[in-house]
């Protein structure tokens, strides 16, 4: 009584103390998510401009266009999808606004009109679009039916946008029209010829190790060129897998398991046969099999070892296993085997009575008056085999192979067919007719080739999966628990070497990566190394569909400009040939060009019939910049000394051959109206560059 006398004193001092901490909780809460307004960032894919997408909306979208993607479609690639059309709504919206681009009823009713002109419903007698029919139409849905009303809202709507939008991206073609003055200059630019002689003393000439590039000079050049070296969040990780694989002991006992199945035994209790003994031996792969019976037929090329070695001496009855196949252990037995073609060419003539599968309405015929049909057809072709193809054409009620002659192709032993045809088939020769009966009618068959002749087999199969026992999967979690400790106490790699285990880096992963190289559903990992509270150093293991995965950070880089490390490969070829050109250019010196290409060891080479449109030096490639310098000389002219892409140049012009005057050049300004493709893309990528997009996809898939 005492203590609870004391605690009931405590009482306001403990709801005090929780409530600091449920304050501390929620202040925390806020602060993280940047002041009050911690929900609506948790519910807000992105801000485009001052457009909100909300998660909610967003979301809808997603599993709607993952739907209608298809069964393979993934996630990550629906997301792109409706990230792709809502940006680009969004930003045309704004244009359309903010230049008066408006849709008008009737440009709507002429959309509409040609969207809906193949639908039955909006089409009137002589098969045109009828506006009236659609109107009531949607007056009917708009009165009965507000669900379906709604999804033509959304469809309406969606027509104004592409009517818009088709406006919109007309206006910007129309000012890109190209000008006669354009053609021309295109047409010079292709056409206009150039002869010289040169000086090329290339880059190479200098070991790359005699021109330094420090790191200081990388930041400089990236930070002068900022918007060729932005790039967005990256992060870098390590990792090490725990994969959860059978062990020797594991497969040993399995293999084990199935030798039971030779002998008779006890299953829960129960008297069980062997399965050389079994009665029905589809029920007894049912009942002991991981995987369900298949009723079909083998050729040699389809078993597997160590069938393959013995199928010659296979007999009907036999057990062989068990045996490994790949994943598996089998235990087959052999049920039948049969003496089957690979393929029977093989012909029909099908009569229908009313009520058979798939028999149209116009059969009217009983089933009595079917068969005397059926019976005289057979009769026919069974004295003159060579009129089956127009015996067929003629007769058959198979709408689909009609035409041509009641062929059917081609037939395997494990088709799917009607037993009765099946029957047949499997056991005919070459010019056998017969007349048999199905749910689809009767059928008189001919046979007209057969192929490949050989041994075929049926087998009943119980297979069990290799898979790791209980004690294999808690040893390989208590593994993955112990080094997963121990990486985060020590050296990530140093542990991994101890125990053997191999370390994978993975670098430049994106924020909205879908996967990591040889990591199946890994998107919680990126989301994890993403975190603003994940920091370079922090190890974490995951659960993968096969075992664990331990990971570690090793990078974190924000959206930005590219660092130094990373930019070097690009930055540091730039540099180098820069100061190699100057080193150059001091040696570059002579009365002529002969004097110049003596004092750096290189001969004067010529070039001939060179244009602006293709700028190839010989032995040297592209040189846009030197060949427009020649092109800006005259005859005789010798250019300054100039840094190309190969090395530095120096270019003295012998003849300027001008392309011959055409009386008019639209041709080449409608090739340049060609050439001007992909205009969507472009503005569609010209108003992203120019927009404010806070993307937060990455918080939410």
């Amino acid at each position: 009584m005492a203590i609870l006398s004391k605690i009931r004193q405590k009482t306001v001092f403990l709801i005090v103390i929780i409530a600091m901490a449920l304050f501390a909780f929620v202040l925390a809460d806020v602060l993280k998510n940047g002041g009050g307004s911690s929900n609506k960032a948790q519910t807000r894919v992105a801000t485009i401009n001052d457009t909100e997408l909300s998660q909610a909306d967003f979301m809808a979208q997603v599993q709607s266009t993952q739907q209608q993607m298809g069964p393979t479609a993934t996630t990550a690639s629906a997301v792109n999808v409706v990230w792709d059309r809502e940006v680009k709504r969004v930003l045309l919206q704004e244009e359309f606004e903010k230049l008066g681009i408006r849709i008008e009823k009737d440009q709507l009713d002429a959309a509409l009109a040609e969207g809906l002109a193949g639908n039955q419903l909006f089409t009137n007698e002589l098969g045109l679009f009828d506006r009236n029919r659609m109107n009531e139409y949607i007056s009917d849905m708009k009165l009965n039916n507000p669900a379906a009303y709604q999804q033509w809202l959304t469809y309406e709507n969606g027509v104004i946008q592409s009517v818009l939008e088709l406006n919109y991206m007309n206006m910007i073609k129309g000012g890109l029209k190209s000008t006669l003055a354009e053609g021309e200059q295109q047409y010079r630019y292709d056409n206009d010829k150039i002869n010289f002689q040169y000086v090329h003393v290339p880059y190479t000439s200098i070991n790359d190790t005699e021109v330094a590039v420090s790191e200081d000079e990388i930041k400089s050049y990236v930070n002068d060129h900022a918007a060729d070296f932005e790039v967005e969040a990256q992060t870098d990780i390590e990792y090490v897998k725990f994969d959860e694989i059978a062990s020797d002991e594991d497969i040993a006992a399995q293999e084990a398991s199935l030798k039971e199945f030779l002998t008779a035994g006890k299953d829960n209790g129960a008297d069980r046969v062997a399965f050389k003994d079994a009665e029905n031996p589809e029920v007894y792969v049912n009942d002991y099999s991981d995987f369900t019976y298949v009723d079909r037929w083998y050729f040699s090329k389809d078993i597997p070892a160590p069938l393959t070695a013995a199928d010659s001496d296979l007999e009907v009855g036999e057990v062989v296993g068990p045996y490994k196949n790949v994943t598996n252990f089998n235990l087959t037995r052999v049920l039948e085997k049969r003496q089957l073609a690979d393929s029977v060419q093989t012909s029909h003539i099908q009569v229908k009575w009313a009520g058979t599968l798939g028999a149209s309405s116009d059969i009217v015929r009983t089933k009595e008056e079917a068969k005397k049909r059926a019976d005289s057809i057979f009769n026919v072709v069974k004295r003159s085999p060579s009129t089956f193809a127009e015996v067929a054409s003629a007769t058959t009620d198979d709408v689909r192979n009609k035409a041509n002659g009641g062929e059917l192709g081609y037939l395997n032993p494990n088709v799917q067919l009607p037993e009765t045809i099946s029957e047949f088939v499997l056991q005919a020769d070459k010019g056998d007719m017969k007349l048999v009966e199905t749910e689809f009618g009767y059928h008189v068959l001919h046979v007209t080739d057969v192929k490949n002749i050989q041994p075929a087999y049926k087998f009943a199969v119980i297979s069990k999966k290799i898979e790791p026992s209980d004690e294999t999967i808690n040893e390989v979690f208590s593994v993955s628990s112990k080094f997963e400790d121990a990486a985060r106490k020590g050296d990530f790699t140093a542990v991994a070497n101890e125990s053997e285990l191999t370390v994978r880096p993975v670098n430049k992963i994106g924020s909205l990566d879908a996967n990591i190289p040889g990591l199946t559903n890994s998107r919680q990992i990126i989301t994890w190394s993403f975190d603003e509270e994940t920091e370079v150093g922090d190890v974490k293991r995951f659960n993968t569909p096969n075992g664990y995965v331990v990971v570690r950070v090793t990078r974190q880089s924000p959206k930005g400009v590219m660092s130094v490390a990373d930019a070097s490969a690009k930055v540091t070829p730039i540099l180098r040939n820069k100061k190699k050109a100057a080193l150059i250019k001091e040696k570059m010196n002579g009365a002529d060009l002969q004097a110049i290409a003596t004092a750096n060891n290189v001969t004067v080479q010529t070039a001939t019939a060179v244009s602006m449109g293709t700028p190839t030096i010989p032995g040297a490639g592209a040189e846009p910049k030197v060949v427009g310098a020649a092109f800006g000389k005259e005859a005789n002219e010798t250019t300054d000394v100039l840094a190309g892409n190969a090395g530095v140049f120096v270019v003295k012009v012998l003849a300027k051959v001008p392309a011959t005057d055409l009386g008019n050049y639209a041709s080449f300004s409608n090739q340049l109206d060609i050439q001007n493709t992909g205009v969507e893309a472009k503005v569609i990528n010209a108003l992203k560059k120019k927009a404010d997009i806070e993307d937060n996809r990455a918080n939410f898939y």
